[in-house]
């Protein structure tokens, strides 16, 4: 308990999994909390003076099992080892802390989730700016960036790290910008400086500076960086050879998304749950590069044509009808492709065990046919990847002759060593399990010597090897022969070549397992030197998977090629919304619609329509078909000719931000301020239903203010969709040259209406809120209730507001003046009448209805 108080006083605020034998133990707090988080059983024992301490603890050989809960449930776990054999020492066995498993830091596959990064990120705030690094121990990624607070919230949304890191007197500067979300660790002030982090860097690149990486003037990125690595320090990891590069996160390279704009068009979460998000829909990806790769695709759009129009023409040619059958055979290759980055990176700290590493190398087998493939495609782009590859063969050439076919996962678990690789192995292997061979031979050579018929050879743990003889035949025992027991019918005697032997065969299964780990442990280091091949093969790998999964989808789903210009028109012809429609039920089609939008002639368009006739789907299939030309994909639109957009910004959908004490108000204007203050001529903006959070006045008035905005700021004249309730704002036409009305079309059949979801030049005067109302499955009291107030207030012209609403509420509700309602018994049956659904009411429960009333009256 002295030693564990030792090593838990270094790791005050981590569960300590501390190894006793065969069991990870926890004891007191931790212990508590392990056996709630874990479900295992909580028991005290005495220990020493304390009267008593909790305990819970489970099988060494769990730990896979235990420790992804531990981290998932948010826990920073520290797993303390005996660093040395048992059998070698007569005190206490010294143990360590080996691994400190946090929920950012972490290489075992069972805290990780395949298809996702799993980044930590590191935060330095600045009076000016804010650095960021996101870095993944698991893969070797190494971003830095630095900007102002709105840019790096995006990118901490974009990146979405599993924990944040930041100095310990930035406390209220975090929690004011960023949501409680987050798992968080503060460092100490003095990592946070230039000096030691330009030193950090330096040492683990081995470089004399950072120009060569391009963030040399990224001060606070630097700083972020080297908190980072520092930090991974702190949790014990020490060998971090395949962390080997760092890349700038350039602003200008890369559409900007604000932090609301990518939780609105639910591109990778969604707070529904359950809810299909557009990366659901275009990851159709093979491999676990391709996916990760995809997703930062996908919060990163493309500025640059050049870069945009590669991808396109990439997907265009593996849509080729020649290339079909390429196609097919890349993706039955890229099935099969194991994760190279996160292999390669178990290979550079040591945790990298057998079956991984011959996993590592059938995937590099597969280069070379990759290779072969994208390069009988005749794509000049696919192709320049193609060259990229890297064969790897000497790695190959290495695993193939040191490494068993079918190695076990572990060593001492099974032959991990290829035979005829190492001589004294294959001595030990033939004593070890050619020893029974051995043993015949003997027996029957003495047998034979001694002409004793029933002689045998057998073992036990207290003599070892014997040679056992019947009593009747003990005068024929050779005088060499030593006598080791007496039995009441036989006597057991060794010899020298048995001892000899025996001493060979009992310590060959441990020199076995010794020499093995060596030479198994210097095959990994051996890998160290194809890191850097390796991850560039992971990348481009995953830059194909990505590409191949943009074809298949786009064939899937009947998207076409955009055309991308550098102008500021956005046509869309018959576009769709690339969720919505996957989820129509079957036979049902998506109504698609035409969207054109410019600087000079139709800036802002005004939509008007009815509640649940697509106002919002016209939205976000806009924003959706633009950013998804610019990662590169094909689009949902007959054709798509676009500008390249720089910035999308989104404000939709109504939200508290109780947690804040923010309204949906304060969250709406605090959404459209973010746009106003960051517009730029190429930005495109979507708005819906601005100003409902408040009153009608306060809304239209805050409305047509911010369209006013748009249309008239000198400085960026913006794309924009503008869908409201507000009627009124299609007067703005009037006055404004570049906003145009239109209106989502609804056919009116008598009291019914159909949505035909259909987009049409012109403005709406109804929005049949009661209409939907009562398809939602209100009473009918309340819908019958509702259309008398409306049509009440729509005849009553001249007064104000106030004494319309009081006029409509005093009417009448139902018409029952021919009865007496001093009358008890008519009281009860206006009671009866009134609680009637009569839109729900069957033909043979209404006249059971009739008959109830008719003896309430005396009727009989």
């Amino acid at each position: 308990m002295k030693q564990y108080n030792q090593i838990k006083a270094k790791h005050p605020q981590a569960m300590l999994l501390f190894r006793v034998g065969d069991f990870y133990e926890t004891f007191g707090e931790d212990a508590v909390k392990a056996s709630k988080i874990l479900g295992i059983v909580l028991t005290k024992r005495k220990n020493g003076s304390a009267s008593h301490i909790e305990l819970a603890g489970f099988p060494h050989h769990s730990l896979n099992t235990y420790l992804p809960k531990l981290v998932r449930a948010g826990e920073r776990v520290a797993i303390c080892d005996q660093l040395e054999d048992p059998k070698t020492t007569k005190t206490i066995v010294k143990r360590g802390v080996t691994e400190l498993v946090t929920p950012g830091v972490a290489i075992n596959d069972q805290v990780l989730e395949q298809k996702k990064n799993n980044f930590l990120c590191a935060l330095h705030f600045d009076k000016k700016q804010v650095g960021v690094a996101f870095l993944d121990i698991s893969t070797g990624e190494f971003f830095v960036a630095q900007g102002n607070l709105e840019y790096v919230h995006k990118l901490v949304q974009g990146f979405a790290p599993s924990e944040i890191i930041f100095q310990k007197n930035k406390n209220k500067e975090f929690t004011e910008a960023f949501s409680s979300n987050f798992y968080t660790y503060k460092l100490e002030d003095w990592v946070f400086t230039e000096d030691f982090a330009l030193d950090t860097l330096t040492k683990q690149f081995n470089t004399q500076g950072l120009k060569g990486f391009g963030i040399d003037n990224l001060t606070q990125g630097i700083i972020a960086g080297g908190a980072a690595l520092q930090y991974l320090s702190v949790t014990e990891n020490t060998k971090l050879e395949h962390i080997s590069n760092i890349s700038r996160i350039e602003e200008e390279k890369y559409v900007w998304l604000d932090r609301f704009t990518v939780r609105n068009l639910e591109l990778i979460h969604s707070h529904n749950e359950n809810a299909t998000t557009l990366i659901d829909i275009i990851d159709d990806t093979l491999t676990p590069m391709g996916s990760r790769l995809l997703k930062r695709w996908l919060v990163l759009p493309l500025k640059d044509e050049e870069d945009i129009n590669e991808r396109l023409n990439a997907v265009e040619s593996l849509l080729l009808p020649e290339n079909n059958q390429l196609r097919f055979e890349l993706g039955e290759i890229l099935n099969d492709i194991g994760d190279l980055e996160r292999l390669v990176s178990k290979a550079a700290v040591g945790k990298i065990n057998p079956k991984e590493v011959i996993q590592l190398k059938k995937t590099l087998e597969q280069i070379e046919p990759i290779q072969k493939i994208l390069k009988a495609t005749n794509a000049p782009d696919i192709i320049k990847i193609a060259d990229r590859l890297e064969a790897c063969s000497e790695l190959i050439v290495k695993v193939n002759h040191q490494l068993h076919p079918e190695p076990a996962i572990q060593i001492g678990k099974g032959s991990v060593i290829a035979d005829g690789f190492n001589e004294e192995l294959d001595e030990l292997r033939k004593i070890a399990f050619s020893g029974k061979d051995y043993l015949q031979q003997l027996q029957e050579r003495e047998i034979e010597k001694t002409g004793i018929p029933s002689l045998k050879v057998a073992f036990n743990n207290v003599f070892g090897y014997y040679l056992e003889v019947r009593n009747t035949h003990k005068d024929k025992v050779p005088e060499e022969w030593i006598r080791k027991q007496t039995l009441v019918n036989a006597e057991r005697y060794i010899t020298q070549e048995l001892k000899e032997y025996e001493s060979k065969i009992l310590g060959a299964e441990d020199k076995i397992q010794v020499l093995e780990s060596r030479l198994y442990n210097d095959l990994v280091l051996s890998l160290s030197k194809f890191i850097r091949p390796v991850q560039r093969n992971a990348h481009y790998i995953g830059q194909i998977d990505c590409l191949l999964s943009f074809a298949n989808i786009s064939e899937k789903n009947n998207y076409n090629k955009p055309e991308l210009n550098d102008g500021f028109a956005l046509n869309i012809k018959e576009g769709r919304h690339p969720v919505i429609e996957k989820q129509l039920k079957s036979g049902e089609e998506y109504v698609a619609n035409d969207v054109y939008l410019d600087n000079d002639t139709q800036q802002i368009i005004m939509i008007t329509g009815p509640n649940m006739s697509g106002k919002s789907a016209i939205l976000r299939q806009t924003a959706l078909i633009s950013l998804m030309a610019q990662i590169g994909c094909f689009v949902p639109a007959k054709s798509a000719k676009l500008g390249i957009v720089d910035k999308i910004f989104t404000r939709v959908g109504a939200s508290d931000n109780i947690s804040s004490g923010e309204s949906t108000f304060m969250v709406e204007m605090n959404e459209t301020s973010s746009i106003l203050n960051n517009l730029s001529p190429r930005s495109l903006v979507l708005l819906d239903e601005i100003g409902r959070g408040t009153s009608t006045y306060d809304g239209i008035s805050i409305a047509w203010a911010i369209a006013e905005y748009l249309h008239e700021n000198p400085k960026a004249k913006c794309k924009t969709l503008f869908a409201t309730h507000y009627h009124e704002l299609n007067e703005m036409y009037k006055k404004f040259p570049r906003i145009k009305n239109f209106n989502v079309s609804v056919k009116e059949m008598g009291t019914k209406i159909l949505f035909i979801r259909k987009l049409v030049e012109g403005g709406s005067e109804h929005s049949f809120g009661i209409h939907v109302a009562k398809l939602a499955g209100m009473p009918s009291q309340v819908v019958q209730r509702a259309t008398k107030m409306l049509a009440h207030l729509e005849q009553s012209h001249g007064s104000s507001d106030k004494e319309k609403v009081q006029e409509a509420v005093n009417q009448p509700d139902m018409q029952l003046s021919f009865f007496q309602l001093d009358d008890p018994v008519l009281e009860n049956i206006k009671e009866e009448l009134v609680s009637i659904d009569i839109d729900t009411l069957t033909p043979v429960e209404a006249l059971m209805k009739l008959n109830e009333i008719k003896k309430m009256v005396g009727g009989n």
